[in-house]
């Protein structure tokens, strides 16, 4: 469901080589958008440098400064196609409609939030790595606060569900070796 707006999903190339490109999303905000945009950009074979999220709860304004990534095999990157899936994964700016379920229905309870905190030393693409890794593990990050200190470290707290139910503490070795 995406907005009818052509500026809700800038992409904005580097000045010179070597540049990243700037790609902002402007639209109203949900639980979970900041992940799940992360999650496009990582399918397109970016990396995040740096992210900057602002909101007030309903609309959010998010940009991301992303290069392609050392691993990647082919990197033309097709960027009208990103932009498209970022603007796709935006919610609606009309209001939505809900259905009155019927009493006979059951509704599954909610996946469990658990909370993934680590303080460690800041480096340059630590939250694309975390990111990445939590993105393999299958959890989807519903919220994510990140606080650096002065003295160069930082305190992420990720809010993440595993909606697959396996238990969240499934691989820490591979958070492990990223935080390290």
């Amino acid at each position: 469901m995406g907005i009818l707006n052509d500026d809700a999903v800038l992409v904005e190339p580097g000045k010179i080589s070597g540049d990243p490109t700037i790609v902002t999303v402007n639209c109203p905000d949900e639980s979970g958008l900041g992940s799940t945009l992360c999650r496009i950009i990582l399918e397109f074979g970016l990396s995040i440098t740096r992210a900057d999220f602002s909101t007030d709860g309903r609309w959010c304004y998010i940009v991301f400064w992303v290069t392609p990534d050392n691993n990647n095999s082919s990197p033309k990157i097709d960027w009208e196609s990103l932009k498209n899936r970022l603007l796709s994964a935006c919610p609606s700016c009309l209001g939505s409609f809900y259905f009155s379920l019927q009493s006979n229905v059951s509704i599954p309870p909610p996946p469990s939030l658990y909370l993934l905190k680590f303080f460690c030393r800041d480096r340059k693409g630590l939250l694309h790595d975390v990111t990445k890794v939590l993105t393999e593990l299958e959890f989807t990050i519903q919220r994510v606060k990140v606080m650096t200190t002065p003295d160069g470290r930082v305190l992420d707290m990720f809010f993440i569900t595993d909606a697959i139910g396996i238990s969240c503490i499934r691989n820490r070795g591979k958070l492990k070796r990223v935080i390290i």
